[in-house]
């Protein structure tokens, strides 16, 4: 009962997987992936065990068509699921049950599933499709393009509530629970608008505590504030900035007058010395 994509992105091997339905709470049961393993849209009927099982074969070195069809064939409502699936490599494998409440259909690209169910028509995940393909920039911005063009191509029949977005990294290293992106809206008259807001405030923060000796603090001011950040972030971001250049005078004074309008900020900023996340000398003592 929705639309989704699953992808990874040629160059910087990131995982994903994005979705929108009219339905509640269809981020959090639709979307799935993992660090250098996969990534995973189980819908129509929605069967959450192929998410983390899956991962779990395509962990173990079974690529994406061995992993699903293994799943499929111990489940026994299978005609009314939709399943894809990439693999760290690319490899894409999809499901459309011959039983999913039409408009029902999958198209495959290279490194990329699109699929959906109970469409306004077919011509909905071949725009998805088209959308993602497309599309330019990360893989976060492709999978939002896609969802976008297949919403303008009528996207699900009953209308829209909810969405989701996931994205991981390439490396296997990493712990399974690490996530780039894991942003999803349960319940909104424009999910889709209101998925794209999070992702630019997931993505402001990022930078922000990403900031590094030789970053200009009137650009850092400037991202986070076109991110949508709070002000209180906004004057961290500063905060970081000059103190990473070592302009601890500069750093102090925000500092000083953030303390001066809420006095419980000087403990938070404290703690934040004792951590490193700035050196000595920040905080007045």
């Amino acid at each position: 009962m929705t639309y989704s994509l699953v992808a990874r992105d040629p160059e910087s091997g990131e995982l994903g997987v994005a979705v929108q339905s009219c339905a509640f709470r269809t981020g959090a049961v639709c979307a799935w992936a993992e660090p250098g393993v996969g990534a995973v849209a189980t819908q129509s009927f929605t069967e959450q065990r192929y998410g983390p099982e899956g991962l779990t074969r395509m962990r173990a070195g079974a690529p994406a068509s061995e992993a699903l069809a293994g799943l499929l064939a111990e489940d026994e409502l299978r005609e009314v699921r939709q399943v894809a699936y990439v693999d760290a490599t690319g490899r894409i494998a999809g499901h459309t049950g011959a039983d999913c409440i039409p408009h029902a259909g999958d198209v495959r690209g290279p490194a990329y599933g699109a699929q959906g169910n109970m469409l306004r028509s077919p011509e909905v995940v071949a725009a998805l499709a088209e959308g993602y393909a497309a599309a330019t920039g990360p893989l976060v911005e492709r999978l939002l393009a896609g969802l976008d063009a297949a919403e303008a191509a009528g996207g699900d029949f009953r209308g829209r509530q909810a969405a989701g977005l996931v994205v991981v990294s390439a490396d296997a290293d990493e712990l399974p629970y690490r996530r780039l992106v894991d942003v999803r809206v349960d319940d909104h008259p424009e999910p889709l608008a209101e998925l794209r807001r999070l992702a630019r405030l997931n993505a402001g923060y990022a930078r922000r505590n990403q900031i590094a000796a030789g970053a200009d603090a009137a650009e850092e001011v400037e991202a986070a504030r076109a991110a949508g950040l709070a002000e209180h972030d906004v004057v961290l971001a500063a905060v970081f900035a000059h103190a990473r250049n070592g302009d601890l005078e500069r750093a102090a004074a925000l500092v000083a007058d953030a303390v001066a309008a809420e006095p419980l900020w000087e403990p938070a900023f404290a703690r934040y010395e004792t951590l490193g996340l700035l050196p000595p000398g920040v905080v007045a003592t």
